[in-house]
This record gives structure tokens, C-alpha cells and sequence, in this order.
């Protein structure tokens, strides 16, 4: 439970929250809501998959039995290289909050330090990884938790006689002033904030419980993670007016100052850096997975499928972090640029790796048939792809969307491109003779 909801709590929800609320208003709540309908659609499906055939491993094995090895290969590459990214950019974040209280060491010095800890505490064992992710998540199901209360009892009157009540919903512009447009739009941008609850189908093959119990419990923990979510959200719009937020501000740090609340910005630091330490800690854990999955598959290295003596793939876990201590590195050159780089380069990736599960349903060879269509299976699988497109046409028509949405298209054509030479060298008359051999 705790790394399903630690994959989904971030740093999104506790700071980047801010620039939602200052370009929607009010009605992102809406948006919150779309969001987590279209990816609560996309693990319920996954969910019933893994319950009709347990043990395939990662999730992108699903979409190889449904649609084919190809199917495998792009989906297991874009989901590798998004994680791949997540930890580079979580390291980066990590290390930012650290500068502030460790001004001495510089910035990359302080994500190289965090890098190594996390890759020794995955390289150590999966239970060391899963301790670590279980204190980290409830680190943060806690803080959400006591703003919640904090904060319900601020409106409600507690040290405070003249409670907004809800009046800030929609005492300025309304509760929707940019139309529903905006709601729309705030889709894209709030969606990639609720991506993470996959990552238990991923642990589970190494979990002592069934993946049948594990996948029931990734549907509804994502159910949980709305309602904190959308609760969290809406006491943030009633304690501060929308028009008071900036995209560049700490959403809980200044609802909780507005509050009173001593120290605000420094508890909202060691919460948030907690959040991001347990992405870190995710990332560098379901990078390797994926990889050795791949591998065992054909679709990288074989010498990836190696494992240690405490069956820890330390290989594929070792290549997945290099990346980030290379942009550890790399940020002496170019900090902002190589940023705003990876950033992009992620954009749309997970949208195009959700798609790939919805649409594995349809072909997918369930064992038992009801699995297929009970429920409304079908309908939910059509709705997120339909929803998932319609965020994928406006990532390029929103002009400030496009940077992302053309590097992601460019991350996929790199992946393609890579499996069409494989296919070639593997039909090549050298090739061939190798494999006779």
C-alpha cells in the first residue's frame, strides 16, 4: 500500500500545485478530478489483467502478451527512460531543498550524496527498498492527514473567528473564471502529478502476497489518493483566494502560513523533501525492474538479467542510476537548460505508456472471460484512451505544452527507430548464423 501511494504523492501535489491554481482558478478541483478518473481507468484495467494471469512481472508485460513483443519493446523503453528521468530530476530537487540548509556544498555535490544512498539502499535488498518507501509514504500520508484536520478546523473556526468559510471558491471571477476550457487544459497539467500508483504491479513480483491481492489493492489505493487529493485541494482554495497563488509557490507552505501556522516553510521543506526522497527511491528501484524484465525478454543487454547474491539485479539498477549522477555532473554546464531538457523530454511519455495498457485489454487473453466485460470493462478502457488523446491533441495545440509534447514525441521515435534496427540485425544472414549456432 505504501509504495502504491508513495509512487503517487510528490512534490507535485505539495509545490507545483501552485501553478494549476494560479491558471485554472477554483475549478481545478475539476481538473484534479478528470485526472484521476482517467489514471484510476487505467490501473482498474491493469488491475483485472493481473488478476488473470499473475506473475508476468512488470506491467509492460501485460501489453507484450496483449499486443506483441514491439508493443513490449516501446513500452518498456518509454516507461524505463521516464523513471530514468523522475530520478534525475528528483535528485535535482532534493538537492536544491539540502542547499538551503547546507549552503557550503554545492548542489551537485548534495545529489551525487543522494544518489549514492538510495542506489546502496536498492542495491542492499528489495525489503530494504520497501522499509525505506514504507517510513517515506507515511511521512507524507501523515502531513496530508494533519493539514487536513489543521486545516478543517481553521475554516470551521478553531483559533480562528472569521473563518472564509467557502466563500473564496467563488468570491473572485466565480468558481470557473477562465471558463471550461481551462478545466480542460488543467487536465494536462495535473495528470502527471497522479502517475505512480503502476509501481505495485511492478513490486509485486517480489512480494510474498499474490499479484491478485496486490493488483485490487493498487484500484483502490488510487480511489484513496483522490480523496486526499481533491479534500487537500479544496481546503487550500477555501483558506487562500486562487488569485493569491503563484506558479513559482510552495501550495502548502502558504496555505499554512495564511493559517498561522509558525515555521510553515520549514515544515513544508522537510515534508516535501521526504516526497521527493521517496520518489528518488522508487525511481532508482522500478528503473532496475523494468530493465531486467526487458532483458529477460530480449529487449536489452542479457548480461542485465544478472543478479547478486542477495538476488538483487544490481546491474540494471546501477545503469539506471548512472543517468543521474552523469546530470549530476552535467548541471556545472548548463543547470537550467538541462532541466527544462529533461523535463520535456518526459512530458507525454507516461500519457503514451497508460494508452498502451488501455488499449492491451482489448487483445488481451483473459482466462476468464468476465474479466473482459464485467463491469464495464470495455467502456472504462475506451473512455481513458479517448481522455488520454484528448490531452495528447492538446498538449499540441497549447502553446506552452508543445516544447513537451514534440521532446516526448522525439523520445518515442528514438525507441522506435532503436526497434527497427533490432529487428533488422536480428534478420540479418550474420545474425542468423549466430543463432544457429
Amino acid at each position: 500500500m505504501m509504495i502504491s501511494i508513495g509512487g503517487i504523492i510528490g512534490a507535485g501535489l505539495f509545490v507545483s500545485s501552485s501553478a494549476a491554481i494560479a491558471e485554472i482558478g477554483p475549478a481545478v478541483l475539476l481538473s484534479y478530478i478528470l485526472s484521476g478518473m482517467v489514471v484510476f481507468g487505467v490501473i482498474w484495467i491493469l488491475a483485472r489483467m493481473a488478476m488473470d494471469q499473475p506473475g508476468l512481472g512488470s506491467f509492460t508485460e501485460y501489453v507484450r502478451v496483449a499486443l506483441g513483443d514491439n508493443a513490449g519493446f516501446i513500452t518498456g523503453w518509454l516507461y524505463w527512460w521516464f523513471w530514468v528521468v523522475v530520478v534525475a530530476i528528483e535528485a535535482l530537487a532534493g538537492a536544491n531543498i539540502i542547499h538551503q540548509w547546507l549552503p557550503d556544498f554545492e548542489i551537485w555535490q548534495i545529489g551525487i550524496a543522494l544518489m549514492v544512498v538510495l542506489t546502496a539502499v536498492n542495491l542492499a535488498s528489495a525489503r530494504s527498498y520497501g522499509e525505506f518507501e514504507f517510513w517515506f509514504a507515511s511521512i507524507k500520508v501523515a502531513a496530508i492527514l494533519v493539514f487536513i484536520v489543521v486545516g478543517a478546523g481553521w475554516l470551521l473556526g478553531v483559533g480562528n473567528p472569521s473563518s472564509p468559510g467557502f466563500s473564496h471558491l467563488t468570491a473572485h471571477g466565480g468558481f470557473m473564471p477562465h471558463g471550461w476550457t481551462a478545466i480542460l487544459t488543467g487536465v494536462v497539467t495535473v495528470i502527471f502529478s497522479m502517475v505512480g500508483a503502476e509501481i505495485v504491479t511492478v513490486a509485486a513480483a517480489e512480494s510474498a502476497e499474490s499479484n491478485q491481492a496486490m493488483a485490487r489493492l493498487a484500484a483502490n489505493v488510487v480511489l484513496r489518493i483522490l480523496l486526499f487529493y481533491v479534500l487537500a485541494m479544496l481546503l487550500v482554495l477555501c483558506v487562500v483566494p486562487w488569485t493569491d497563488f503563484r506558479a513559482v509557490d510552495s501550495t502548502f507552505a502558504v496555505t499554512l502560513e495564511r493559517m498561522g501556522i509558525p515555521a510553515a516553510a520549514t515544515i513544508m521543506n522537510v515534508v516535501v523533501m521526504t516526497a521527493v526522497l521517496s520518489c528518488l527511491n522508487s525511481g532508482v528501484y522500478v528503473t532496475a525492474r523494468v530493465l531486467f524484465a526487458m532483458a529477460d525478454k530480449g529487449d536489452a543487454p542479457r548480461w542485465l538479467v544478472a543478479v547478486n547474491r542477495r538476488q538483487v539485479p544490481a546491474r540494471a539498477i546501477l545503469l539506471g542510476s548512472s543517468f543521474g549522477f552523469l546530470v549530476m555532473f552535467m548541471t556545472w554546464v548548463t543547470p537550467r537548460e538541462l532541466f527544462t531538457f529533461l523535463l520535456n523530454s518526459c512530458g507525454a511519455l507516461m500519457l503514451f505508456t497508460y494508452f498502451f495498457v488501455a488499449l492491451a485489454h482489448f487483445r488481451f487473453p483473459y482466462s476468464n472471460p468476465a474479466l473482459r466485460t464485467k463491469g464495464g470493462a470495455h467502456i472504462v478502457a475506451a473512455a481513458a484512451m479517448f481522455a488520454m488523446l484528448a490531452v495528447m491533441v492538446a498538449m499540441c495545440v497549447i502553446e506552452a505544452k508543445q516544447p513537451e509534447m514534440w521532446a516526448s514525441l522525439a523520445c518515442l521515435g528514438i525507441i522506435v527507430a532503436a526497434l527497427v534496427i533490432k529487428r533488422i540485425v536480428r534478420r540479418s544472414p550474420a545474425a542468423g548464423a549466430v543463432t544457429a549456432r
